[in-house]
């Protein structure tokens, strides 16, 4: 996704200073070179051999340096890379930032750049809402300054409120659609419908019958769509992941509640159905709480859900051009897809093995078959990512066809 991209991390003094070592990690995993810059605030909190080990790469601190001006210079510092990112950027720096001050490395890389700058605000929620910070927001945004963030939730300081840097993944998600804003858009026009997650069936206000999808594999899809120009609907199930950039998201918990916002979505040119949709669910909801008293174990009766894929394939009106199913199988995966993909009436399964031991649930790597009616193809193992940036491509070439 980010292969060959060169991104100049700025690291400023903040407790979310920690969490731009998991975004180092997360760039890294995806090809991208990256360079560190810390203020002397930030190494109150992480230390530059962290930041070195996780990138690869030299950290740079200091803005007298002999040794690092004469062999790099905070001019070529600034300029040798396709993406400025600031995380955490806190209210002092953004302050710097908005004045064009420069008493320091980082802020003085920050005002000799000619490259994009993205920043990424992490601090207490009323330093957040302080006029004087929104001043900063706003001319830091006239100014060109791309913003992420920053999120709603328990802050270290123990108050409550938006102040938290963007998840990892977000601020990658986020980046790659910055930098792929000038590229080839090859799904620009088209709609994309995907689903993603699991769907949970309540037993009883207290209990679900559920399964172990994360969504990873979904929500990569759907920012990958995202990335080529398409317009995208995610239907998404309960997970614990960050919206995709770029994306519109419908949430849902019931399959029955996923079946009807795809059909509201559609139409669509193509439709991806990544989601592990629960095949039954309870016939009738217990209004209240089950009870455990020693007495007789509950019996419950089952129902059919419907069947997402299978509907959106044998639509008479408004039918995708495209219909992806996804089949999760733990053996004779290839069989169990080539089957599925004659029931279904769809036009391609994307199947994987997620038996014990595989990772797949859950996990950040997948191997896949995509089987179709000109035969199977056994990709290599790769992230969900990887995964998902190749399907999305498939489905461009495809389409363009």
């Amino acid at each position: 996704m980010l292969q060959g991209k060169r991104i100049l991390l700025v690291i400023a003094g903040g407790i979310a200073a920690y969490r731009s070592l998991e975004l180092i990690r997360a760039l890294r995993e995806q090809r991208a070179a990256v360079r560190c810059v810390m203020t002397h605030g930030a190494q109150q909190f992480v230390t530059p051999m962290a930041a070195a080990a996780l990138s690869g790469d030299r950290v740079f601190t200091e803005l007298f340096s002999l040794t690092d001006e004469a062999e790099m210079g905070h001019i070529r510092l600034s300029r040798e890379a396709d993406l400025v990112v600031v995380a955490p950027a806190t209210a002092d720096l953004m302050a710097k930032m908005a004045a064009g001050l420069a008493d320091d490395l980082a802020s003085t890389v920050l005002l000799a750049t000619d490259k994009p700058v993205m920043a990424c605000p992490a601090m207490n929620t009323m330093m957040w809402n302080h006029p004087a910070t929104q001043r900063n927001v706003a001319r830091l945004k006239a100014d060109g300054v791309a913003m992420l963030g920053p999120d709603a939730g328990d802050l270290a300081c123990g108050e409550v409120g938006r102040g938290r840097m963007s998840q990892p993944a977000a601020i990658v998600a986020a980046i790659a659609a910055f930098l792929d804003a000038s590229t080839d858009k090859p799904l620009a026009g088209r709609h994309a419908l995907v689903t993603s997650g699991p769907t949970h069936e309540p037993i009883d206000p207290v209990r679900f019958i559920a399964n172990r999808s994360s969504g990873k594999q979904g929500h990569a899809i759907a920012a990958a769509c995202a990335r080529l120009g398409a317009r995208v609907t995610l239907v998404s199930g309960p997970v614990n992941l960050p919206d995709p950039a770029g994306v519109e998201i419908v949430k849902v918990e019931t399959a029955r509640e996923m079946l009807a916002a795809c059909e509201a979505a559609l139409p669509a040119d193509v439709a991806i159905c990544a989601a592990a949709v629960a095949d039954w669910r309870v016939a009738s909801e217990a209004a209240t709480k089950l009870k455990k008293d020693g007495g007789a174990l509950p019996t419950l009766s089952f129902a059919e859900n419907p069947d997402i894929l299978a509907t959106l394939a044998a639509r008479n009106d408004r039918r995708p051009r495209l219909v992806i199913g996804f089949a999760a199988e733990t053996g004779d995966v290839v069989t169990y897809a080539r089957a599925k993909l004659a029931r279904k009436g769809c036009d391609w399964i994307v199947a994987n093995d997620v038996s014990t031991g595989t990772g797949t649930f859950g996990g950040d790597d997948n191997t896949v078959f995509l089987v179709g009616p000109e035969g199977v193809e056994d990709w290599p193992r790769m992230s969900k990512q990887e995964v998902a940036d190749t399907l999305a491509r498939r489905i461009a070439g495809h389409l363009a066809a």
